[in-house]
């Protein structure tokens, strides 16, 4: 029986500092001077130095030089999950409030959500999100469960989501997942993007976050690491 293959995830806090901003590139620095949220800016800078920082590691090649290129895989379009040629490892990442997170794998493709968990009231958006059995029992929660409940049930599906390329073209309502309390599983994807077979986990972003990763294919290892800065040796 072939060994399950290994995600790597690491998790950082979002920074926006001289070190971390050194390893963007000239449209990326253009970008973060277009944001007008020092957060937002802060998990751009993030997210690019971290890649750069796993990516240059695990190849060998300084993170300067790691070149990230996006392309669909669907419809060939310069957008989509970001890549880097020929490197030979597949990675997705995510980030929300504070928390970046990426997932690395040297075979099959990962994707991998963050979310904070809502502070205000999700019945108006769970029946957009919930497939007919999910939405029954996230009726039946009692009310101070039912946002952590939504941010798992939207983590899990991103993830499958990212793991496969697709977003809003496919309705979140086509893919019912397990509910929380439950180990992380696709249960049944329906429609014209149905895909599968998958691995999924929950992660552990901490407290007031929900976090998932999907990896193509019937198992995998998960291994967590969590830094103190984007560029930390991991």
């Amino acid at each position: 029986m072939a060994e399950a293959p290994v995600c790597r995830v690491w998790w950082s806090p979002a920074v926006d500092d001289p070190a971390t901003r050194a390893l963007l590139d000239a449209d990326e620095r253009a970008r973060r001077e277009r944001l007008h949220q020092a957060a937002d800016r802060a998990r751009l800078t993030t997210g690019r130095a971290l890649i750069r920082t796993v990516i240059g590691r695990i190849t060998g090649t300084p993170p300067r030089r790691v070149p990230l290129h996006r392309r669909c895989r669907h419809c060939g379009g310069p957008h989509g999950k970001p890549f880097v040629p020929g490197a030979g490892v597949r990675f997705s990442l995510a980030h929300a409030g504070g928390r970046v997170v990426l997932a690395v794998t040297e075979g099959p493709e990962p994707g991998v959500d963050v979310e904070p968990v809502p502070g205000r009231s999700v019945r108006r958006l769970a029946p957009r999100v919930l497939a007919e059995d999910e939405y029954r029992a996230f009726q039946a929660l009692p009310d101070h469960r039912r946002d952590r409940a939504y941010a798992v049930y939207w983590t899990r599906k991103e993830a499958l989501l990212k793991a496969v390329g697709l977003g809003i073209v496919v309705p979140k309502r086509d893919i019912t997942v397990s509910g929380p309390g439950r180990s992380a599983a696709l249960v049944e994807w329906r429609g014209p993007y149905a895909a599968g077979p998958f691995a999924l986990f929950d992660l552990e972003p901490g407290p007031g976050y929900a976090g998932a990763l999907a990896v193509c294919g019937r198992s995998a290892r998960v291994e967590q690491r969590f830094l103190e800065h984007p560029l930390d040796d991991g």
